[in-house]
């Protein structure tokens, strides 16, 4: 299986932006108290996957 760095880029913004709807939901349904937090955190790994995405192509 080749993976060039557009499969790369592609695979790495897909986890990120798992991880970051992870975080939002431990926050909303399990750490109530700390839910501004983890959702910043979690909006901070959804920009990170989105300049991800858009250097696809251009790297």
């Amino acid at each position: 299986m080749g993976m060039n760095k557009n499969t790369i880029f592609g695979w790495a913004s897909f986890v990120l932006f798992l991880i970051g709807s992870a975080v939002i939901l431990l926050g909303v349904l399990k750490y109530i108290d700390y839910a501004i937090g983890f959702s910043v955190v979690g909006i901070g790994f959804f920009a990170i996957s989105w300049a991800f995405n858009a250097l696809k192509g251009r790297v």
